[in-house]
């Protein structure tokens, strides 16, 4: 973009540098969200970082003009914290007496019986609200005094519906808040939420309007200005100095690391391309013999991409989708194959599909489900159970909840309802991390101990290797105490809040009845899931669709005829869905099933049975396996592997395998269903995962191992068969090694 495209220089009255000012043009402004008491959409809205400007027509330096921070701003104010602080009970002529005759011009009105309780705000369009109320109302001058007499609280526009910024958000973000919203004033806060809403534990730190930020923004511009004249005194045109002042940081810009990096990637990218295509094209007799190798390579290259996303920068989502695309290009037309697919490779890739689409659809679907009972504040009915003041304590509270609802539902489904109720319970977003993989480790340990709570359980129990009480009976222990080890490991990252600083746990609020229906209607849609499949025989996605249809059709009726509830609607539930992360999901679990029908996965299988020495350590490497790759695919492989002739139905080795795929995929959080959707609903990369969790996760899994062999051992007598007259054989040996004491009296 060039400069003279970017902005122009109005001159007011004078020809002089110091008399401008700068404005961006149209073409520079970016999308904004919508803030204020109007629908917001998640991840649709304010495009990028919101702010109104490309940083390209950005004249002063980071940290000024319109990078300036919130706290900046309400420093160069000069009105302190920019606010008068009323009491709830103040009378509004107070009030009004206060703000004109002072040098604010809002009031922050706090609760006089709990003054750290922030209610709400009171500018002048609350002041005609009062006016007009009072014309209405007000028959006679002694009723019109009343008015003036009224309570403060009755007129605010209340906390909940007031946009808040963070102190260290830019002057850009603020412009765009104030200007799609049509407001004067901002909130400034030390923390709020992804919707620019207060936390329930936020501090409020001052006000501002447009006047503080763009005074702030004009002063700094015309410095960069009079700096500029200055620095290229041989130029005397303002569009020439800013000119040469962006070719100087171009330069800059070009020898900074970060810079580097970037082009560095880009380069390689563009190289790696090319020779990708190229190689398809030319049809390779190397290709054709070494096609197992290449789709392994590019199985690896898009780990990788995923891996360190944060630091190439690509989507993740698109990541996947090409590397499953180059992976079943690769199997089709060189694999065993002339160089076109063939109906064989056309039918195993509609298969995989399908298979995948049951997954993909079932996820759609819960979250919608989901979606639509938080619009509604259904989860409540739980948040307002929960009494506990520490984090700590809710750790475990979530943990075991997650750990017994992930039994009756799919791990996959109770992932994603607690992701959600974390947002309810947990507002800072480091904590909720860290909570949300918790759910994670949790909700694996508890799907394992069910037929109908983990997809590979469900597999196994389908084709018989399980059966219903047995798994439930030999299982349960072994789970609970894979969660309890894993969760009291990770308990102590749990940074409980400073004395005095209170719980971050939102007031337990009154639900309304139609959001209780909500809930109730969810809940049910949910749990419906199992018992439709088994009544039906159909998989379980249709299931989940069939409730989320239920669900539709019921929110339709309750809000008939309500057109300024769209909001709480099933399509507006849809919208904020992230469709980035099922698709990630799809090219996942497309790129496992290519491994699959290759026959990649059951050589690995192979190999394993032939190289490790029992069945309780290819089940133990399978879950660390898992931990990296889809555990559906590997435990297919496995049950091809074994013949259920030779190992019944409750063998240990099946046992031991829903086990070890079930919580082994909690040590790395590509490892499972619930750990990818955590990536999507909490954005938790592959770094901050295997630092703060994979520790406790693998504690967790050997842990539950030990249990199982142990348990196994004692239930069917094989402790002291096994153990104790090995290690009575051993004494026996080593007395019998030892010289008699009576060897030499024999001897003589």
């Amino acid at each position: 973009m060039r400069s003279s495209d970017c902005l122009r220089l109005i001159v007011a009255g004078s020809n002089t540098v110091a008399d401008s000012f700068i404005v961006a043009p149209r073409s520079a402004i970016k999308t904004q969200t919508r803030f204020y008491n109007k629908p917001i959409v998640r991840h649709a809205s304010l495009a990028e970082n919101g702010e109104l400007f490309e940083e390209a027509c950005l004249l002063t330096p980071e940290g000024y003009g319109f990078s300036s921070s919130m706290d900046r701003v309400l420093r160069k104010a000069g009105r302190e914290n920019g606010f008068y602080r009323a009491s709830s009970a103040s009378s509004v002529l107070d009030v009004m007496e206060s703000i004109t005759s002072g040098p604010y011009d809002v009031a922050l009105v706090f609760d006089s019986d709990k003054p750290s309780l922030f209610l709400g705000i009171f500018t002048e369009y609350d002041y005609v609200k009062f006016s007009t109320a009072r014309a209405a109302e007000a028959k006679s001058e002694e009723a019109s005094a009343n008015f003036l007499l009224s309570p403060i609280s009755q007129f605010i526009t209340p906390a909940d519906e007031l946009v808040a910024l963070k102190d260290s958000d830019t002057a850009n973000k603020a412009i765009a808040a104030m200007s799609e919203s049509t407001i004067r004033h901002l909130i400034i806060a030390d923390k709020v939420t992804d919707v620019y809403r207060l936390c329930p534990d936020s501090n409020v730190l001052g006000v501002i309007n447009m006047q503080d930020v763009m005074s702030t923004v004009e002063k700094d511009e015309r410095l960069s200005l009079k700096t500029l004249a200055k620095k290229y005194p041989g130029l005397t045109n303002p569009i020439d100095q800013i000119r040469e002042e962006q070719r100087s940081t171009a330069n800059r810009m070009a020898s900074d690391p970060e810079t580097v990096k970037k082009d560095l990637i880009r380069t390689g990218t563009a190289i790696f391309s090319v020779l990708a295509v190229g190689a398809f094209f030319s049809g390779s007799e190397w290709l054709h013999a070494h096609a197992d190798i290449v789709m392994i390579i590019i199985f690896i290259l898009g780990y990788i991409g995923i891996i360190f996303e944060e630091i190439f920068e690509f989507n993740k989502g698109a990541v996947a989708l090409l590397m499953s695309t180059g992976m079943w290009v690769t199997y089709a037309d060189f694999f065993n194959s002339g160089g076109v697919a063939s109906e064989t490779v056309i039918s195993q890739l509609g298969e995989q599909l399908s298979e995948v689409s049951d997954i993909c659809f079932f996820l759609l679907a819960a979250s919608t489900i989901v979606e639509v009972v938080d619009a509604h504040q259904g989860f409540k009915v739980v948040t307002n159970q929960i009494k506990t003041t520490s984090k700590a304590g809710l750790f475990w509270t979530i943990g075991f909840l997650t750990f017994f609802l992930s039994a009756i539902l799919n791990n996959l489904t109770v992932t994603i309802v607690m992701c959600s109720l974390l947002k309810k319970l947990v507002p800072d977003e480091n904590d909720r991390r860290l909570f949300g993989a918790m759910v994670v480790v949790a909700a694996n340990a508890g799907g394992v101990w069910t037929p109908i709570g983990d997809v590979t359980t469900t597999m196994l129990w389908i084709n018989q290797q399980l059966s219903t009480v047995p798994t439930i009976t030999e299982l349960f222990v072994p789970s609970l105490v894979c969660l309890v080890a894993s969760l009291a490991f990770l308990v102590g990252k749990v940074e409980e809040d400073a004395p005095g600083e209170g719980s971050s746990l939102p007031e337990p609020t009154p639900l309304a009845t139609r959001g209780q229906v909500v809930f109730w209607a969810g809940i049910a849609a949910l749990l419906a899931v199992p018992i439709f499949s088994e009544l039906t025989g159909l998989p379980p996605y249709l299931a989940m669709l069939t409730g989320l249809g239920a669900l539709w059709t019921l929110t339709d009726i309750i809000h008939m005829g309500e057109e300024d509830e769209e909001g709480l609607r099933v399509p507006a539930a849809l919208s904020k869905l992230d469709t980035a992360g099922i698709l990630f999901f799809l090219g996942i679990l497309m790129s496992i099933g290519v491994l699959d029908k290759s026959g990649i996965l059951k050589d690995l299988a192979v190999f394993l049975d032939n190289t490790l020495p029992s069945q309780d350590i290819i089940a133990t490497v399978i879950g660390l396996a898992s931990a990296l790759i889809d555990n559906v695919p590997l435990v297919a492989a496995t049950m091809g592997m074994y013949d259920i002739a030779e190992f019944g139905t409750d063998d240990k080795l099946w046992q031991l395998i829903a086990l070890c795929a079930g919580t082994g995929g909690s040590i790395l959080v590509i490892g499972s269903a619930s750990g990818v959707a955590l990536m999507g609903l909490e954005k938790v990369d592959f770094i901050w995962y295997a630092k703060n969790v994979s520790v406790g996760a693998a504690v967790g899994y050997f842990a539950g191992i030990l249990t199982y062999l142990a348990q196994t051992s004692i239930l069917h007598g094989g402790l002291l068969q096994n153990v104790f007259p090995p290690a009575m054989a051993t004494v026996m040996d080593t007395v019998q090694q030892q010289p008699s004491p009576f060897s030499s009296l024999n001897a003589t």
